[in-house]
């Protein structure tokens, strides 16, 4: 993964990472123990749980938007390359001219 020049989507990446990285050791540790008896704890559990879904859920979305304006096409075949409507577009939209 080359460097994000926006540091939005770059922080966006970083927080999908350790969100992810949070949510694996949550339901590891919830399957590899075992829920305790506690019904508080197992509703703070669940609730951890479905905050981290949402917040990866949120930086997905925004790192696809992103990838989805500044992404050039990847094939060089000459229809691919003639689909594209103008090449300035794609600049104005790389450096910011939203």
């Amino acid at each position: 993964m080359s460097g994000d020049s926006n540091s939005k989507i770059a922080w966006h990446r970083v927080q999908l990472r350790k969100n992810r990285d949070a949510l694996k050791t949550l339901e590891t540790a919830r399957f590899t123990v075992g829920e305790i008896a506690n019904s508080r704890m197992i509703g703070q559990t669940r609730e951890t749980i479905a905050q981290l879904k949402r917040k990866i859920a949120e930086s997905e979305r925004c790192i696809a938007e992103h990838e989805r304006q500044t992404r050039r096409p990847v094939a060089t075949d000459l229809q691919s390359l003639s689909s594209v409507a103008s090449w300035s577009s794609w600049n104005t939209r790389a450096n910011g001219g939203r």
